[in-house]
């Protein structure tokens, strides 16, 4: 096929796939209220099956759900007809995944399910199929055709499935007043979670490795202090550790300008910063990245309960943990 043909192909495709969604909203019904029902009470979890293409919807749905606050998992029916069904206890809610509503491998299952009380909502496109009339709650994904110019290979119809799936479990979340805090919980090691679970005080450095230094201390000990410490700053604290200013590298480069070789005698208290920004070890380290962004600054000192200074969180430290 020439080049034009092809992209007219692709094109093709994602029409037939994009009409097969949209005609999804026109079948969204009391159904899925029902759906959603059924699932929101179930005190067990939800087990999602389904064979071949299918199957693979079924375990992205099942991951979505897990990730909204359902406990939820997949089931391949073929495993399931082999001592695997032993998952499903009592409790638990089914959502069986097939186009045609005859796969052998979920009739097979169904007997077993029934025995069991199981709640069962079925995604299908025939609604006479064997698996529609065995179900409690059947979501009707039919298509008008496949994307396949064959129409053999699942593709329109799998789209149709995901797209409800997805309906489902978003309904879900808005049923349960899900918000982003949950969804941080579940997902601790993806950059919102980390946004909205690392607080400062998980990132402070403290003791020893707190960069410190008195007024009276003369600039060519601060510099030390700066040096070692390798956070690019020192805070000047009093004899009762209550925080007076900082001096950063960017003080010094100014001073020794402005002063010379005579900069390294002088005090601290002569070249520090006075009433330096600081944030509670309460806070979300996000909100301390947004600060420094907004005052063009690295780090950020953080009081202790008495006013005293307990740590310093720094602009690296937040980097590395991919909160951005």
């Amino acid at each position: 096929m020439e080049k034009t043909a092809l992209i007219e192909q692709a094109k093709k495709v994602l029409k037939i796939e994009s009409d097969a969604i949209n005609a999804l909203i026109d079948k969204v019904d009391d159904n899925l209220i029902e759906a959603v029902d059924i699932i929101y009470s179930c005190t067990g979890r939800v087990v999602v099956t389904g064979m071949g293409k299918s199957g693979l919807i079924g375990k992205k749905i099942a991951a979505t759900l897990a990730s909204t606050g359902t406990p939820a998992l997949f089931l391949h029916p073929a495993e399931g007809g082999h001592g695997d069904i032993g998952v499903v206890t009592k409790g638990d809610v089914v959502i069986a995944i097939s186009n045609s509503g005859e796969t052998e491998e979920i009739i097979d299952i169904l007997p077993i399910l029934q025995r069991l009380n199981i709640r069962l909502i079925s995604m299908t496109g025939n609604l006479n199929s064997t698996l529609a009339k065995a179900s409690d709650v059947v979501l009707d994904v039919s298509v008008k055709e496949e994307a396949c110019p064959m129409g053999l290979v699942p593709t329109a119809s799998t789209t149709a499935a995901l797209a409800m799936g997805d309906a489902l479990a978003v309904t879900l979340l808005s049923k349960r007043g899900f918000k982003e805090e949950d969804f941080a919980f579940f997902h601790p090691g993806g950059s919102l979670g980390k946004k909205l679970l690392i607080k400062v005080k998980d990132l402070i450095h403290t003791g020893d490795a707190l960069p410190m230094v008195s007024p009276e201390t003369p600039m060519i000990k601060a510099v030390v202090e700066i040096s070692s410490k390798m956070l690019g700053v020192t805070s000047v604290v009093d004899k009762d550790n209550k925080l007076l200013g900082i001096i950063t590298d960017g003080d010094l480069r100014r001073g020794i300008e402005k002063w010379g070789k005579s900069f390294f005698d002088m005090k601290a208290e002569e070249v520090m910063t006075r009433n330096p920004k600081t944030i509670g070890e309460e806070e979300l380290a996000v909100k301390a990245l947004s600060i420094m962004e907004d005052y063009s600054i690295t780090s950020l000192m953080v009081p202790d309960d008495d006013g005293g200074v307990k740590g310093i969180i720094h602009l690296h430290d937040i980097l590395k943990q991919g909160i951005v």
